[in-house]
């Protein structure tokens, strides 16, 4: 593949409307901003994205590991990824 997608699903609570936004960005240097600035539950999401999947999210108040240890290497959910350890 030559890209990463995140897709956010919005519903308003008031009317019920529901929309799906697709994002799109490029698979060596996965970058999308980030939206807890105007949508704060997108918080986690980010970061677990981030974790687990290496997209940056630049904007983002605090993007860091949130489920993999700090010092581990790479983002295992990733399609391309190749343990550093193949015990583990």
């Amino acid at each position: 593949e030559t890209h990463m997608e995140v897709v956010y699903h919005l519903l308003s609570l008031h009317t019920g409307q529901d929309i799906c936004v697709k994002v799109r960005t490029d698979r060596e240097r996965p970058s999308i901003p980030s939206v807890p600035p105007i949508w704060t539950t997108a918080n986690w999401p980010e970061r677990e994205i981030f974790d687990l999947l290496g997209i940056d999210f630049p904007g983002h108040p605090d993007l860091r590991r949130i489920m993999m240890p700090d010092d581990w290497i790479g983002h295992p959910l990733r399609k391309d990824y190749e343990a550093f350890d193949p015990e583990v």
